[in-house]
């Protein structure tokens, strides 16, 4: 491989906008070659305005592009495993969209083709490589809060103001179930991330009345392969917006929201400790960097097809008793 990875894009829509488009551009060792999406105009219309010098309104065209050395699938779920078999088919690795697939047996499937063909695969749970979240990692790696001994997730928003036939958020046949899948599947990544594999899962998932066919409120608890002990829940159908996760230790707990702009804080016997620190303007060039050093040969890529499967094997367990899987 070249000393550049020059990346193509299935599916350029709203995400690659500013989170992963420029991103792609600006890390080190990268370039964005080639963009696909079904209506040509506009594939056209992004590659002119990014300064992306090809677009295709055919997925398989940009795969079989030469001056295409990776694919970033950006595409709803339910065509993540179909498109990540055929770049992987053609020899290119691929960076996917999360959720990885749309349950744990598609997931399986990409992890296979990859490792048949030689080509690695990563998944953009960025949230692992954002400087607030990295500061996190850091207290509980040197012992801030002590031994850490159990996490507590509370994630509430309003309920949706409209659904639509565009919301493919909530459409399980496109999205995979509901907006655990799509939302809280961040949080859970990042407790992968923080305190390593979640080991046993119980879940229940139900829907209070939201206009959508899948769950709209998800609980579980869990344990860590650590011992550490979780729990969280999931309510897309509540009175207000609520987004706090709080790591408790020993000496002391960690609180962070996954979404909202707030200072991580660390509290001990000493006091309490906030710290403010801002997202990059392109959310997911932390990750891509750390990618792209891969794909170099120059670092480790901070999220896998290996770690993302762990995540949606823990998604397929809450919900299991509403979905039958």
């Amino acid at each position: 491989m070249s000393k550049i990875i020059h990346w193509g894009i299935i599916g350029c829509g709203d995400v690659t906008e500013v989170k992963s488009g420029p991103a792609l551009q600006k890390a080190g060792g990268s370039q964005l070659a080639a963009v696909m999406r079904r209506s040509g105009e506009l594939a056209a219309d992004y590659a002119r305005r990014h300064g992306v010098p090809r677009w295709y309104d055919g997925a398989a065209s940009l795969i079989a592009d030469p001056g295409v050395d990776a694919v970033y699938v950006a595409t709803p779920p339910s065509t993540h495993m179909e498109y990540t078999l055929a770049a992987a088919q053609a020899g290119k690795p691929v960076y996917v969209e999360k959720p990885m697939g749309l349950n744990t047996a598609e997931c399986e499937a990409m992890i296979a083709a990859c490792g048949q063909a030689g080509v690695p695969l990563y998944v953009a749970y960025y949230r692992r490589g954002l400087p607030r979240f990295r500061k996190v990692k850091e207290w509980l790696d040197t012992g801030a809060i002590g031994e850490p001994r159990f996490v507590r997730t509370l994630h509430m928003t309003k309920p949706l103001a409209a659904v639509s036939e565009e919301n493919w958020r909530v459409d399980p046949a496109i999205s995979g179930g509901g907006l655990l899948l799509d939302v809280g599947s961040h949080t859970l990544d990042l407790l992968d991330f923080l305190l390593g594999p979640i080991k046993d899962v119980n879940g229940h998932a139900s829907n209070f009345g939201s206009p959508y066919k899948p769950e709209d409120t998800v609980s579980g608890r869990y344990r860590f392969e650590t011992g550490v002990h979780g729990t969280g829940i999931w309510c897309f159908n509540a009175f207000s917006n609520e987004d706090v996760t709080e790591i408790i230790g020993s000496r002391g707990s960690i609180t962070f929201s996954t979404f909202a702009e707030q200072p991580v804080i660390l509290r001990t016997e000493d006091g309490e400790y906030p710290e403010f620190i801002a997202h990059p303007p392109h959310i997911q060039q932390p990750l891509i960097q750390s990618i792209v050093d891969e794909l170099l040969g120059c670092g480790t890529a901070l999220s896998t097809g290996d770690t993302a499967i762990r995540t949606s094997r823990v998604m397929d367990e809450l919900v299991r008793n509403y979905n039958g899987r």
